[in-house]
Parts: structure tokens; C-alpha cells; sequence
């Protein structure tokens, strides 16, 4: 009679057994693709490292991040050859500038966007992913304390103008208004943005129209197309870029709430810039009554080789080229009225239409970007380098590839000294830090005082003069104040965007006085 016999297995034999196919599984997945190398050190890990090393394998779409590193691979390069010979500068019938627009244009446009504020279709989305790495702090670059008296960090600031426009949109029209505002995040910036903001309170705004969501990430990989490790068990990952936000509306249901909500336009624009105007009820109303479905707000390119990002066409589409693709012979070229023929600088300040992004993100998959950095990695003795050279590529997409697919484009331009004065370095770079970010503010104020009818006196009651604004000075003269006039000179005037959004109604309380520094409304 034929003998059976039984196996007994404990839990953890089950449990160990599936592990073993499930290795088997990924090992024969990784060699498709050549990355067998993401299992080298599998042996050396605890159990509970070798399953988050396994699930983190498992969450790749090999075929996909891989030929996305082919794909971007193959194609870097190809077109910047040429770019010369395949721009196009902007048509005046989509490109219009605030300075050469009328005043009861601009009221027109004013009154078109708070209409659509009260009617609940705007909706304002801020990439906020940033960490303030750069600026020596742990936090999200949001939660950034620039400097002002009042200490107010650019989150505040940014919701602040909203409440301010939910008012002024309500004194309009006798509507009551809401802006939902969607805050992506990164992995790193999404645990800490929340708490903040529930620990302010919101700053005022209904929590339930304070959406924060989180951007995707993706795999670094080295120059010769492997994934790399930053852990024995861990893959190294980094953000996918703000163009990551359109996958991200789809996979963290952003797109179902604004249709649910009855959004129907869309500002997108980082959070870094101190000046910015959220939810810019003008640039809203210019789109509208343009019919745009996607639309840029830029300031003027003075000079041939300042570093910013150029909006153009290439090849008939709208694009934005950066500095650095066209050649100088190129980027000098003017027009009759002596302005660059290529000239609309980008500050990744956007308008979208939610049928626009609906149909992006649903018939259209964005090119990658190579992007070359310093990327801890395992060597092959198992040991963590931190690199002093690049290293590696980084892979992302950026928020305005989205433009080639638009068939109704504007642009707006706005004045720099205005509306843009970024935060990204230390005080220790010169510009684009907390005090180039912090004057620029107080000068706006500044300005928006005396034109108000105010005036400010120094000690001895010397009418102060006004000087240039530390955005556009660094420009115009082509680098930053050497001799620090700014700080010595700039008066101090902080006004609160609860005040004035963008200078409207400060008579009352400015006009025929006259203030001395520092000066807060």
C-alpha cells in the first residue's frame, strides 16, 4: 500500500516559502530589464527590510520608468540642435501686456474674474512641494519666515490674499465667494504642510476648501540607465517635478472634486514667489475673454542673457525653451520697438481650464526631462556614497509641457518688479534670497502708498525718494545692488493682504498723511 506523507508548516514556513517565489518572481522581472542588481545585497537584510525591499520593487512599472529612461535618453539633445531655426515669437493677438492696457480694460477683466470667484469657478493650485533645503531651513519652503515684522510665512501670505479676494468678490456682487485652494506636496513636505496648517487654524479659510494632496515620485537612475539604491532595501527616489501634478489630479482624485465642486478655471503657480497674486482676478477675466483653455502669465525679458525660460513656438506648438537652448545670436534679436523678439519670460504663474486639464491628462502622456545630480548611492561593497559631482539623472516633467497640446493660448504680461521676486537661495547667494524677496514686498508697498497719496519722511522729515525695486534692479543692471543700497535705504512697509490685495482702498488710510519706516498697515 502506497505511503502519504504530510508536510506541516508553521505560519512564518508559509510565510518564508511566498517569499521565496515572490523573490524568484522579481528577480526574473529585474533581468527582463537589467536591474538584477536591485536584489545584490538581499541576503545581508533583516526579513522585515527584504519585504519593504520587495514591495518597493513591486510598486515599479519596470516597463514603464525604464523606457521612460529610454525614451528621454533618446530624445535629449535631438531637438536642441536646431531649436534656432524652429522658434517663433508670440502673435500680438495672444500676447498682451498689462502696462499697454487701459484702464477700463483692466476694470473689465477685474470684473470678469470676481464674477467667476463668486459664481465658485475659480480655484487656485499651488505646487508646494519644495523643501527649504537651499534657504538652511528643515521646512517646507511654504512655511518660510522671509522676514517681515509681522513674521508671516509665504503660506500665510498666500492665504491671506485669497480671504481678501473672497471679499472683494463678495462687495462685488453680493455673492458669497469660496476659492478652494489645492496644495501639492511632495513625500517629504505633505506630513508637515498638514500640520501646519491645522495648527494655524487654516489661516482663516474653511478647511474644507484647503485640499493637500501629494505629487508622485520616480526612480533616479545612473548615467547608464540602473536604478539606484539609496539603502541596501530602498530604491532612490525623487519627486517627478510640478508636471508631476497632472498625474497626480488623476491618481489622488483632485480632478473629481473640482467637477464635483463646479470649477471650471484653474491658477496654478509655485509657491516660492513672495509677490505673487493667487488667483489674480485680471489674468482670470484676460483668459476668459480670450477663450484660452491654457494661458501663461510672463514678465518682459530685458536682456539677451538673463536665465529664465523663454515662451515661444517651436515647430508651431507653444513652448517654453530655456536660456540655455538658444543660441545668443538668437536670443538678441528685437523687434522695430527695440524690445527682444523673444521676450516672454516664464515664472511658472498659469491659467488652465478644467476641461483643458481633463483632456491632458486623459490623451496625453509628458516627455520626461533629464536633470543630472549629486544622488547618494550603494557602491558595490554595500557602503552609502554621498557624491561631490553628479552622479546620476534624475527624472521629471515640467508644468508647462502641457502647453504644446493647447490650441486656444494666451499670455499675459505683468510687471516684474510687481509680481515677481522669487525665494529660492540663502542670504549668502546674491539674489533671489530672503532679503531680495523681503525688499521687493516692502517697495511694492512702497509704491502702492504713494500712489495712494501717502508720503514717507525720514528722520530729519526729508521726503524719502523711492528706489528700485530689488527684482527688477538686478535685472536691468544685469546683477544684484554690490553696494547694498536696498537694505540701507528701502523703506520698511508691510501691508497685510486683509488690507489690500493689490493696493484697492488704501486712500482712506494713507492719503495726505505721511509715515515714517518701518510702516505697517
Amino acid at each position: 500500500m502506497k505511503k502519504t506523507y504530510r508536510i506541516e508548516y508553521s505560519n512564518r514556513d508559509y510565510i518564508t516559502l511566498e517569499k521565496m517565489i515572490e523573490k524568484d518572481h522579481i528577480r526574473n522581472e529585474l533581468a527582463k530589464f537589467g536591474q538584477e542588481h536591485l536584489l545584490n545585497f538581499y541576503d545581508d537584510l533583516t526579513e522585515d527590510q527584504q519585504c519593504s525591499l520587495l514591495k518597493d520593487i513591486q510598486r515599479l512599472n519596470l516597463a514603464e520608468v525604464c523606457g521612460s529612461f529610454d525614451r528621454t535618453q533618446s530624445q535629449n539633445g535631438s531637438l536642441h540642435e536646431t531649436i534656432d531655426d524652429l522658434l517663433e515669437p508670440l502673435s500680438s493677438d495672444i500676447h498682451q501686456s498689462l502696462a499697454r492696457t487701459s484702464a477700463d480694460q483692466l476694470k473689465r477683466f477685474r470684473d470678469i474674474g470676481l464674477s467667476r470667484i463668486a459664481d465658485g469657478k475659480v480655484a487656485a493650485l499651488l505646487l508646494a512641494g519644495g523643501q527649504g533645503t537651499r534657504l538652511g531651513s528643515a521646512n517646507p519652503k511654504g512655511m518660510y519666515d522671509v522676514g517681515l515684522p509681522s513674521h508671516k510665512t509665504l503660506f500665510q501670505l498666500q492665504a491671506e490674499r485669497i480671504l481678501k479676494l473672497e471679499e472683494m468678490a463678495m462687495n462685488a456682487t453680493g455673492k458669497s465667494a469660496n476659492i478652494v485652494w489645492y496644495i501639492m506636496t511632495s513625500g517629504q513636505t505633505v506630513e508637515p504642510t498638514v500640520e501646519f496648517f491645522k495648527d494655524n487654524q487654516y489661516f482663516g479659510l474653511k478647511s474644507n476648501n484647503v485640499i493637500i494632496f501629494e505629487q508622485s515620485t520616480f526612480p533616479c537612475f545612473t548615467f547608464d540607465g540602473k536604478i539606484i539604491l539609496d539603502s541596501k532595501h530602498q530604491l532612490a527616489r525623487a519627486p517627478d517635478g510640478n508636471g508631476g501634478l497632472y498625474k497626480a489630479l488623476r491618481s489622488q482624485g483632485i480632478m473629481d472634486d473640482m467637477k464635483q465642486r463646479g470649477i471650471e478655471d484653474i491658477h496654478v503657480y509655485c509657491v516660492d514667489n513672495i509677490l505673487v497674486k493667487v488667483a489674480d482676478p485680471i489674468f482670470i477675466g484676460y483668459c476668459i475673454s480670450k477663450d484660452a483653455e491654457c494661458a501663461a502669465k510672463v514678465v518682459e525679458k530685458v536682456l539677451p542673457n538673463e536665465a529664465v525660460g523663454i515662451i515661444c513656438k517651436v515647430n508651431g506648438k507653444f513652448k517654453v525653451v530655456e536660456y540655455s537652448e538658444v543660441s545668443h545670436q538668437t536670443a538678441q534679436k528685437r523687434n522695430s520697438d527695440g524690445r527682444l523678439q523673444f521676450n516672454a519670460g516664464n515664472i511658472c504663474n498659469h491659467y488652465f481650464t478644467l476641461d483643458f486639464l481633463t483632456n491632458v491628462i486623459r490623451e496625453n502622456e509628458l516627455i520626461h526631462h533629464v536633470a543630472k545630480k549629486k544622488i547618494p548611492y550603494i557602491d558595490g561593497n554595500g557602503q552609502r556614497i554621498k557624491p561631490d559631482k553628479p552622479n546620476g539623472i534624475k527624472l521629471e516633467k515640467f508644468v508647462f509641457d502641457v502647453f504644446e497640446f493647447a490650441t486656444k493660448f494666451a499670455v499675459w504680461e505683468v510687471l516684474r518688479e510687481d509680481e515677481f521676486s522669487p525665494l529660492k537661495n540663502s542670504d549668502e547667494s546674491e539674489k533671489d534670497n530672503p532679503t531680495t524677496a523681503r525688499l521687493s514686498l516692502f517697495n511694492r508697498n512702497q509704491r502702492y502708498v504713494l500712489n495712494a497719496g501717502g508720503t514717507f519722511i525720514d528722520e530729519n522729515g526729508v521726503q524719502v525718494a523711492l528706489i528700485p525695486s530689488p527684482a527688477l534692479a538686478d535685472v536691468t543692471r544685469g546683477g544684484p545692488d554690490t553696494n547694498n543700497n536696498h537694505v540701507e535705504n528701502q523703506v520698511v512697509c508691510e501691508i497685510s493682504p486683509l488690507t489690500s490685495y493689490d493696493g484697492e482702498n488704501l486712500e482712506q488710510l494713507v492719503k495726505g498723511k505721511t509715515f515714517q519706516s518701518p510702516l505697517c498697515l
